[in-house]
């Protein structure tokens, strides 16, 4: 894998604030819980860190003090890290390391004597090995694991209109593009979340899944219009024949979406793992 960041800090930035009301409070909560009577500082391993929006998002939830291990395999990407004004639930600020390491370089002990692994918007572009690679890793050192915000492969526009056969095809070769082989690696897509559950499951551990959706309103326009011209050109990337229809469906929904008429939900899943 040449890297674990998938996106650019431009695109990060534009999807946090969905993002971040997608994202499960109950099973932050659930881990919150778990780490509550864990030695500190208590240690999180981000896989996949980006610009660091899990951190942002999860640490002002969980006890502290706290340190933060931001891993990620593309040396851009954390570049564009921001963890200024990062607190714990007791307002106290964060430590944090970074690490750039490919996924399929992570050590088999990476989280030994951790608290906690987290990761966001990440199992769907890995592959079943990578994986269980993480999984053995967390199993291996007892650590508890959240995952937020993996794709499921279904996503609904509205208003409903004529084009209902069209953006079944385009959804159904998005999906197949997510779950393409790509560099050897064939990546895991919509399946990611039953796959890394059953993975936990095989183990003995307890799993938790949430359903967290995006929920796109009118005012959300350039994240629908970015979201929507991506979903298009990977379906198309996919299937080239589609390409007259779909070219039409696009132009249509892009002036919807600039108008404000349009409105999208994505669905993704967060999964909580912890050892019984």
């Amino acid at each position: 894998m040449t890297s674990i960041s998938t996106a650019t800090p431009g695109w990060l930035a534009l999807r946090a604030p969905a993002d971040d009301s997608a994202r499960s409070a109950e099973l932050a909560h659930e881990l919150a819980r778990l780490l509550s009577g864990v030695s500190a500082p208590i240690v999180v391993h981000d896989l996949g860190a980006g610009t660091g929006s899990m951190t942002r998002w999860l640490a002002p939830r969980l006890p502290g003090p706290q340190r933060w291990v931001l891993r990620d395999g593309d040396p851009d990407i954390v570049e564009h890290l921001d963890l200024r004004a990062v607190v714990d639930a007791s307002g106290h600020a964060i430590a944090s390391d970074v690490v750039v390491e490919d996924l399929s370089q992570l050590p088999a002990d990476a989280f030994e004597g951790s608290s906690a692994v987290t990761a966001s918007a990440l199992l769907d572009v890995v592959t079943e090995a990578e994986a269980a690679h993480v999984v053995r890793a967390c199993v291996a050192a007892g650590t508890p694991a959240l995952f937020s915000l993996t794709v499921t492969g279904a996503a609904r526009v509205r208003p409903a209109e004529r084009h209902e056969a069209i953006e079944h095809a385009i959804g159904a070769a998005f999906n197949d593009h997510q779950r393409r082989r790509h560099d050897e690696r064939r990546m895991l897509g919509p399946d990611a979340v039953p796959a890394v559950a059953g993975l936990f499951a095989d183990a003995g551990w307890n799993v938790r899944v949430a359903a967290t959706p995006w929920r796109l309103s009118r005012r959300r326009g350039a994240l629908i219009a970015e979201w929507l011209d991506g979903w298009v050109s990977a379906a198309l990337e996919q299937r080239p024949e589609l390409a007259a229809e779909a070219e039409e469906y696009r132009r249509h929904r892009l002036a919807q979406a600039a108008a404000g008429h349009l409105r999208v939900t994505v669905s993704h899943e967060d999964l909580l793992a912890w050892p019984r």
